[in-house]
């Protein structure tokens, strides 16, 4: 398979963390999905797997060449974490008509939190 988009990007958890303070809930439910917002806040500190998961869609949405526009949005890349296994990415949407278009078939997602950033690096394939 021929690799078709890769998207990186780094967060500071911090400037998250003063984002969601300053917005709050209106935030959170405009970027993140319910089940995102469950697993995070499973954790002592929320805060690191939040940053990673918007770390995650922003990589995404480099990796398709769309950023958020055309219609796609945030909630539309979803960071699955099945039991403790590789994290994943569920589309829909805007976001997975794009990923269809381009021809990917599958995509590639790791994500690492450490030292107040957070990175996420996605490989798009098809």
């Amino acid at each position: 398979m021929a690799i078709r988009g890769i998207g990186v990007d780094v967060v500071k958890v911090d400037r998250l963390s003063q984002s969601l303070e300053r917005f709050g809930a209106r935030m959170e439910n405009r970027l993140f999905t319910p089940g995102e917002l469950e697993y995070c806040r499973r954790h002592k500190d929320p805060l690191p797997h939040l940053a990673a998961r918007f770390a995650a869609k922003e990589a995404f949405f480099k990796a398709i060449g769309t950023g958020l526009s055309g219609g796609v949005g945030w909630k539309q890349a979803e960071v699955l974490q099945p039991g403790g296994h590789q994290p994943k990415l569920a589309l829909t949407g805007a976001a997975l008509e794009r990923f269809q278009a381009l021809g990917c078939t599958a995509s590639h997602l790791t994500l690492a939190h450490d030292g107040g950033l957070a990175i996420a690096c996605v490989v798009i394939e098809g």
